[in-house]
């Protein structure tokens, strides 16, 4: 059904149409009215919403689908608005509406992730002294693991689906298949199967009740399946692998997304806010504690995982002690050598460890390279202080070289000794060595300030320059003004001077005209 403004802008045109126009006043009223309405049709009928209704106030009233009814005014005080910029208001609000969304989701998201590592942990870690057979509290864990899987991909869909949503608003409510490329697809598929790893034992020993036990798969060292043990032990460990929602909830929950003066000045300068960005801006702000934190969760989670897969041999790796001693020596590249996995899944847990202890070595060393380095204050006053003793000790190398030459001209006068001789000779080159040795390391020092170029200095004085010159351009055009001025009055002095003279000569001699 069409807005009740087209039909009452359609009736006016056909009216103004059918009727004659008795004066040029009436007939340019009503063209002008026909060109509004006209202009008003047009822009309805471009609106993004089917539910958009526009009268000729400049007023519009959109319908959410429930009983409440928003009106925007578009015709603000001296500022005529368009409905696109209506629009823009909508989208906005959407946006934010969204962007909240997402966030809570990824909260809810990560929490489910950590609550089934938790139960992971707490099913390996009482197994071997809860579970009895017939019992069936390692059936209600894995179960409780299952539950908070299945939330856990049920809040990563729903987080997807608003990632469209809000892909839709920003380009302009295209279809939603455009935003299903290969490469969201195949997020999202890998996304799903990692947060789908879960340890599923305990469900197998349960359906086949020819077992002896009803335990856990890793509670049993002499389990008759070795296969099912280590397929166990690998989705047991691969559950950390959801910890790649950490970077996500720091995103989402950072000042830096949050704050919209981060997003304005980012925005003009085409900085894209990952996760990235993000991290770089907590190793600028919080190096020190950005680091600690991260690599004690490290060598906690790498120490459990450790323990997770020496424990079937019985290793002295397979108690947390231990592991954590290993892992700690391995992150720090030390390696003393008393310690060592006894499995393949250990090994590739303490080479991973390795790999990582590299790279945290190689920030640590950036970080506290930073915090030793001095300033461009700092600089400036150690520099200034360290030519000036320079320069005191170039003024007594020259004295200690002005006074031996007067000891070796008096030995010379007063014919001493030959080892008094040699003795003055000797101290007169060991303070020209002095003397030079200084001095090329005031000439080091200078070049090395001359190099250190301090951009804001050097612009407040090519300022101050400009403006010297400036005032002096100004004071010399006004001084060529002024001069000017002084030559026209010069003319005419001049001028009224021999105007005079010719008056008094004809004054003097009448004959003269």
């Amino acid at each position: 059904m069409p807005p009740p403004a087209l039909e009452e802008c359609k009736a006016e045109t056909g009216q103004a149409t059918g009727r004659a126009e008795g004066s040029d006043g009436r007939g340019s009223w009503t063209g002008g009215r026909r060109l509004v309405c006209a202009l008003e049709m047009e822009m309805t009928n471009r609106s993004m919403h089917a539910d958009s209704k526009v009268d000729c106030d400049g007023l519009i009233s959109r319908n959410g689908g429930d009983m409440a009814e928003v009106s925007v005014p578009l015709s603000l005080p001296g500022k005529r608005t368009t409905q696109m910029e209506g629009d823009d208001l909508y989208r906005l609000r959407d946006r934010k509406f969204l962007l909240e969304d997402k966030k809570r989701l990824c909260a809810l998201a990560m929490g489910a992730a950590m609550l089934g590592i938790l139960l992971m942990i707490i099913h390996a870690e009482i197994c071997p002294v809860v579970y009895r057979e017939s019992s069936s509290i390692a059936l209600f864990i894995n179960c409780s693991i299952s539950l908070s899987t299945g939330c856990l991909l049920i809040l990563i869909i729903a987080f997807h689906y608003k990632d469209i949503r809000l892909f839709i608003i920003d380009h302009n409510q295209v279809d939603w298949r455009i935003a299903m490329t290969s490469h969201r697809v195949f997020v999202i598929t890998l996304e799903l199967l990692v947060c789908s790893i879960h340890p599923v034992g305990t469900y197998w020993v349960v359906t086949h009740p020819g077992n002896s036990s009803a335990a856990a798969v890793l509670c049993d060292s002499n389990y008759p399946s070795k296969t099912l043990r280590n397929i166990e032990l690998l989705l047991s460990v691969l559950m950390f692998l959801r910890l790649y929602l950490v970077h996500r909830a720091v995103l989402l929950h950072s000042k830096v997304l949050l704050s919209a003066s981060y997003r304005s000045i980012g925005s003009l300068n085409n900085i894209n806010f990952t996760f990235r960005f993000v991290l770089k801006v907590l190793m600028n702000k919080y190096p020190a504690r950005t680091l600690l934190v991260f690599i004690v969760l490290f060598w906690l989670t790498a120490s459990w995982m450790l323990t997770l897969c020496d424990r079937q041999t019985e290793a002295s790796t397979g108690y947390m002690p231990t592991a954590l001693w290993l892992i700690a020596i391995t992150f720090l590249t030390v390696g003393y050598g008393d310690e060592a996995p006894n499995t393949s899944c250990g090994k590739t847990v303490c080479l991973l460890t390795g790999v990582m202890g590299v790279a945290c070595t190689a920030m640590l060393v950036a970080v506290v390279t930073k915090k030793l380095a001095l300033n461009k204050g700092e600089k400036h006053v150690h520099f200034f202080m360290l030519d000036i003793q320079i320069s005191k000790g170039i003024r007594h190398a020259a004295a200690n070289v002005l006074r031996e030459c007067w000891l070796l001209h008096r030995v010379n006068q007063t014919k001493g000794s030959r080892g008094e001789h040699r003795r003055h000779q000797r101290c007169l080159l060991e303070a020209i060595r002095v003397f030079r040795h200084l001095r090329l390391k005031q000439r080091k020092l200078r070049d090395y300030v001359s190099e250190m170029v301090d951009l804001p200095k050097m612009q407040m004085i090519m300022c101050d320059l400009s403006a010297n010159w400036n005032n002096s351009y100004r004071e010399l055009e006004q001084r060529i003004l002024s001069m000017e001025q002084k030559l026209e009055e010069l003319s005419r002095c001049f001028q009224q001077t021999s105007e005079l003279l010719s008056q008094v000569l004809r004054h003097r001699n009448p004959e003269i005209r």
